[in-house]
């Protein structure tokens, strides 16, 4: 048994406590979280430290698979850029892809993460997975904008859930985009996801998808004529909003990714529907488009806001802790205590792991972090700070 405690807790479910002291088992399974205490016979024990404690960190968004990439693909090329980059240079040795993942798994393993949410388009990262102490949800995502290939697309994905299934990894059928799916593909996908099925779409991370979406026209288009895929003969719906709304409806959770672009009519719309997530990762937005989400709107509408790292492919590190401090950075009215929730109990609740992690309650074993190298007095994180785990 131990007890810990530091300047601040923060519960990850909104609750602040000064000097509190928490106390759980070696197994890091909670006890309870009481606020501090003058009783000499209660603190005799305790371990205190420098900074706040938080549970473990959420990663909602990753591609643990395009790790070898890192450091490969050109910063600000746009999406349309990003997405043939990422086709021409992803075809690697097996053996490379799997040690430069088993590498990312370790970087978040000591970044604080305590769960991923994780993209697969291979079996390749599966292995890494299973052996991680992280616990992964994979989101099997499926591309395909041409109606007439459907069928073979569907085969593909149920092909490689059932390898998933083989080795014990949770998973879940998603589309990859409103732009990269065609209609009748979307559907297939919706009903072979199963009751209560959990996707995860990236939505909105250019403008260019608007302009692919609804004209067939634009930058992105060159990405699939690379691919021998001619605008005209794509099948992908025409609205973003229709098709989130849609997605929504048909799932017990959607979790929109980016959503660099996303407008104020849009997100109140979505917030509306109860079982939206957004998950921002700032950092691979700065990487792929020098944007940034409207995180006040999304905010101001009530999202439930929860944070990612995306890959190695757009992003120099796999820290929930950095893209806080961009956050931050970008948005000075956001608060730690907002931001903590965001990267803990909303992350929890997105990917439907709620009754284990995301905070400090009793029974859960959600991990315990401790942030040094912070502003206490103002309550913000510094280009120097880093978590360290405890638990």
């Amino acid at each position: 048994m131990r007890k810990i405690s530091a300047h601040y807790i923060f519960t990850g479910d909104g609750t602040v406590l000064k000097r509190g002291v928490l106390t759980a088992t070696d197994d890091g399974t909670i006890v309870s979280v009481a606020p501090h205490t003058d009783h000499p016979a209660e603190t005799s024990s305790t371990e205190f430290y420098n900074g706040v404690l938080v549970p473990g960190f959420i990663n909602c968004h990753c591609h643990l698979e395009l790790s070898h990439l890192k450091g490969t693909i050109p910063q600000t090329t746009g999406l349309g850029g990003f997405i043939k980059a990422v086709n021409e240079t992803r075809q690697a040795e097996e053996s490379t892809v799997v040690l430069s993942a088993l590498s990312a798994d370790r970087e978040m393993y000591d970044e604080g993460i305590v769960a991923c949410g994780d993209i697969s388009n291979t079996s390749s990262s599966f292995e890494v997975k299973r052996e991680s102490r992280i616990e992964y949800i994979t989101f099997l995502e499926i591309f395909g904008a041409v109606a007439d290939r459907s069928d073979k697309r569907m085969e593909e994905a149920l092909n490689l859930r059932g390898k998933a299934e083989e080795r014990g990894i949770h998973t879940y059928l998603t589309p990859h985009s409103v732009y990269s799916v065609s209609s009748i593909l979307m559907e297939k996908i919706i009903k072979h996801a199963g009751r209560n099925p959990l996707f995860s779409v990236h939505f909105l991370e250019s403008p260019d998808e608007r302009l692919l979406t609804k004209h067939r026209t634009g930058p992105m288009t060159e990405s699939y004529r690379a691919l021998g895929i001619p605008p005209e003969t794509m099948g992908v719906p025409y609205d973003h909003l229709d098709t989130a709304v849609e997605i929504a409806r048909r799932s017990k959770r959607v979790m929109l990714v980016h959503n660099t672009f996303v407008n104020d009519d849009e997100i109140k719309i979505l917030v509306s529907k109860g079982n939206v997530s957004w998950c921002l990762c700032p950092s691979s937005n700065k990487y792929i488009t020098g944007a940034t989400p409207p995180l006040s709107a999304i905010e101001r509408a009530g999202g439930l806001i929860v944070t990612g790292t995306d890959s190695l492919a757009s992003n120099n590190r796999l820290s929930i802790l950095a893209e806080l401090y961009l956050l931050q950075e970008e948005s000075s009215g956001v608060t730690l205590e907002k931001m903590i929730k965001w990267a803990t109990f909303n992350g929890a609740i997105t990917l439907d792991i709620e009754k284990t992690k995301g905070s400090f309650s009793t029974g859960k074993k959600p991990g315990v972090l401790l942030i040094e190298e912070m502003d206490l007095i103002n309550m913000k994180l510094l280009p120097g700070s880093r978590v360290r785990r405890l638990l």
